[in-house]
């Protein structure tokens, strides 16, 4: 089960940390720490923090979440921040579509991420829990579909303008729906815009 294999990695990172050597592969989908810089905080979600960062000089967003180390976190909880980490890395690390943002990879174990701290010049590498774990998928630089409307709500969008947004959306659910997922979660909060308007669809924690 995604618990067993949680656990079994968790495990692996704990004893990474304190000097011991594992003999256990890594996942397809697991990312190499060294070349994750963290720089600031985008948004604070429900289990985690948002930062954005670079990964082997590629512009990335980092989802870091809490496994509730903090002693804030209630078991319930925990267990749903679990349950969420494992869904979305298990349905989005297949995905390649020009709708879907791009999953670059997974961690379990962040003492060895790098986040900046205000002061430019220095780095803090105790604010994570050792048990923490970490999705890094493309930074999408225009934010999400939500804020953008917001942001225009005084005017009427272009035609052209919703209906490559329509489109767009389409596309990545269609994309999703031929490989069998269900995201769950459709709301404009979970659609990222890039430079260019290209709607990408993101956030797979409760998909299927």
């Amino acid at each position: 089960s995604w618990d067993l294999q949680l656990d079994k990695h968790l495990s692996r990172a704990l004893s990474r940390d304190r000097g011991i050597s594992s003999t256990i592969e890594k996942e397809e989908w697991e990312i190499d720490l060294a070349k994750l810089d963290i720089r600031n905080v985008i948004a604070h979600g429900t289990y985690g923090t948002v930062y954005r960062g670079l990964y082997d000089t590629q512009d990335v967003a980092v989802k870091v979440f809490n496994w509730g180390e903090d002693g804030i976190a209630t078991a319930a909880e925990a267990a749903a921040i679990r349950s969420s980490f494992c869904q979305e890395v298990a349905v989005w690390h297949k995905l390649d579509h020009p709708n879907v943002t791009k999953f670059i990879g997974a961690s379990m174990g962040t003492s060895n991420l790098k986040i900046r701290t205000k002061d430019a010049t220095s780095q803090n590498n105790s604010v994570l829990p050792s048990s923490a774990c970490c999705v890094v998928v493309e930074y999408v630089a225009g934010g999400t579909l939500k804020n953008y409307l917001i942001r225009n709500r005084r005017k009427k969008l272009a035609f052209k303008v919703v209906i490559q947004i329509a489109l767009d959306l389409s596309r990545g659910l269609s994309y999703l729906h031929s490989k069998k997922i269900v995201h769950r979660d459709v709301k404009t909060e979970n659609m990222l815009l890039d430079a260019r308007r290209i709607l990408k669809i993101a956030d797979f924690g409760v998909a299927r």
